[in-house]
């Protein structure tokens, strides 16, 4: 989505009316329904007061195109200012600009990384000249006009407050100043003349109205490109601070040793890509000629991991790189140089089939390594046995005597890129107050539907194309299939419906065998993993009343391994157990219902909870 566009004529007369800046913001508020902050509307005065000086130039056509903010799809990331038109040869051709208030930066070791002052604070960003050129990356690999009609992309960055120094052109960062070159403050005839040696004449093909509208390419799943990146292959272009995350976690991985335990605490919501910087990590550091292992709790991604890595590499090389969180009771102290602990939310007290082995997971995930990153997201501890807090981590390592180091994952690449849609959810779901009240305007399919006839035929439909497209239900009804095959587990009666839960004989596979559109999975089969569309079935478990979310465990059925024991606990501490139990069946729908990039479509059992989302979509 482009929020500003037009000829270049155009352009510098709204630069004229010397109120560029809430031409913009008004603009951002119509088509992205979102503010911004003060810091983000100054720098658009002072940059595009530097474009627009730049573009005065009778060589530069006025019927160039110009883009200001265009929203990458599936993403939450914007490209600051683009210019369209055609090269030499009547080409088309298009630059990417990614515009800096940068006046100073540091250098570090780390590939990409600078340091410099952003948002009140110095910290590590990538390099302007990476950031334009994975930019321009993901572009290309999600628009389809762009990838398939030869449109040329030009990468580059211009640091109009910057003066030349020792840093920012350092060799260090040579190959990204190469992908896309770096202007600075006393460069403006050097951009100028970039500009007019790529675009010659102006847009007459209509390139950013074809960009803009152009179909949206087929998505990368993890778990589909996960064999081509255990090759080695750059399957996912990290940018942004998944970049950042990445870079530290190599720095540290290198520096730790026995004396000098390191731990790794990265936050981050659902689709900022803790699941593809760590099997990134897992490749990198496997090359590095470490001892490193993928752990998680949860067995469905290992599984699907594992399934899609079948053939390609021998079963003890599979088993060598993937692990359950409950492995490490006996590992011996530092036994391995890394593990990458993903969904550390997920990790449990002790282990075994009984939970009675070992004295704590995340103790001895630390004590077996000498260097433990944990991926975390608090907002998806789904059991009651769920341990993995960033405050729980921290205590184990400083008690062992590891140093902790916390970052923070905030690239937005699920639900179409859409924080907005996870504000609102979880606003919706009362889990915390925001002012997202509505998604008019969010680029991303969610319904609620009058049936579960609807969900499934919409399922079905949007699973033909690509096989990515799942059911999924609150862990409200009987597994009677477990044992009786030809009975049926959610039944409506009243619909005329009737479904299995996920398929018995393909286990933690579920997600991605060929026949399991015809099954609905649960929290324990998908929770990790993604799809295009996910279909929500909201039991009785989770119900409004009077505007008001109501959580009942009692609602679940009683083989429901995730709340197991609350009977007991409400005997015992009612208060604190009420709490628990009420965040863990809302972070269950939470998680469901950010399982699918695309989109997301829910039945709601209860007709008040249906009749209370509706009103909020209809507002």
């Amino acid at each position: 989505m482009i929020v500003y566009s037009a000829n270049k004529t155009r352009f510098i007369e709204d630069v004229l009316t010397n109120d560029i800046e809430n031409i913009v913001l008004k603009n951002v508020k119509k088509k992205l329904n979102r503010g911004v902050g003060i810091a983000e509307i100054r720098s658009w005065a002072s940059s595009l007061g530097f474009m627009d000086r730049i573009l005065q130039d009778t060589t530069i056509s006025d019927d160039c195109g110009i883009a200001i903010e265009y929203q990458i799809p599936q993403t939450g990331k914007r490209i600051d200012f683009i210019i369209s038109g055609q090269n030499e040869n009547n080409n088309d051709a298009v630059i990417l600009v990614e515009l800096k208030q940068w006046s100073t930066a540091n250098l570090t070791t780390k590939d990409s990384i600078v340091e410099t002052y952003v948002s009140g604070r110095i910290g590590e960003h990538t390099h302007p000249s990476y950031q334009a050129w994975s930019y321009a990356t993901l572009l290309q690999g999600f628009n389809e006009v762009v990838y398939t009609e030869n449109i040329s992309l030009h990468p580059c960055a211009y640091l109009h407050n910057y003066v030349e120094d020792d840093v920012i052109r350092n060799e260090f960062y040579a190959d990204y100043i190469n992908k896309a070159p770096l202007f600075l403050k006393s460069d403006a005839l050097k951009l100028r003349d970039f500009i007019r040696k790529h675009v010659r004449y102006g847009d007459r093909s209509n390139i950013l109205y074809r960009i803009e509208n152009g179909k949206i390419r087929p998505s990368k799943l993890l778990a589909d490109s996960i064999t081509g990146m255990i090759r080695g292959n750059q399957e996912f272009v990290m940018i942004d601070d998944q970049k950042v995350v990445y870079e530290n976690a190599i720095s540290l991985a290198k520096r730790a040793n026995e004396d000098s335990k390191q731990v790794l605490i990265v936050e981050g919501g659902p689709g900022t890509g803790k699941s593809v910087v760590a099997i990134n990590l897992l490749v990198a550091l496997t090359q590095l000629g470490l001892l490193a292992q993928y752990v998680s709790k949860n067995a469905a991604p290992r599984a699907v991991y594992e399934a899609k890595l079948t053939g390609s590499l021998r079963p003890t090389e599979i088993r060598n790189l993937f692990r359950g969180s409950g492995g490490f009771i006996e590992a011996k102290q530092n036994e391995y140089d890394v593990l990458i602990v993903d969904e550390a939310h997920r990790l449990n007290k002790q282990s075994g089939l009984y939970g009675n082995l070992g004295e704590n997971q995340i103790k001895e995930l630390i004590q077996a390594a000498k260097f433990c990153v944990f991926f975390i997201d608090e907002d998806q501890r789904v059991t009651l046995k769920d341990i993995g807090r960033k405050e729980e981590i921290e205590a184990w390592a400083y008690k062992i005597g590891a140093s902790v180091t916390e970052m923070d994952l905030s690239s937005q690449f699920r639900c179409n890129g859409s924080d907005g849609y996870l504000a609102w959810l979880d606003n919706m779901l009362q889990i915390r107050e925001t002012v997202n009240e509505d998604i008019h305007d969010i680029d991303y399919d969610f319904r609620v539907v009058s049936s579960p006839v609807e969900l499934r035929n919409i399922i079905g439909e949007k699973n033909k194309s690509a096989n990515r497209a799942r059911m999924v239900a609150g862990y409200c009804w009987k597994w009677k299939s477990k044992k009786h095959k030809d009975a049926y587990d959610i039944e409506f009666p009243e619909y005329d419906f009737r479904m299995k839960w996920n398929l018995y004989e393909d286990g933690s596979t579920w997600i991605i065998s060929p026949d399991s559109v015809n099954e609905i999975g649960c929290i324990h089969t998908c929770q990790g993993l993604e799809v295009d569309y996910i279909g929500v079935i909201v039991g009785k478990d989770l119900v409004v009343r009077n505007g008001q979310i109501i959580t009942d465990a009692s609602k679940r059925d009683s083989f429901d391994k995730s709340v197991r024991g609350y009977k007991k606990l409400l005997k015992e501490d009612p208060a604190n157990a009420k709490r628990a139990l009420d965040l863990i069946i809302k972070n269950t729908y939470r998680t469901l219902m950010t399982r699918g990039m695309k989109g997301c479509y829910v039945y709601f059992v209860d007709r008040e909870t249906e009749e209370y989302f509706r009103k909020y979509l209809n507002n």
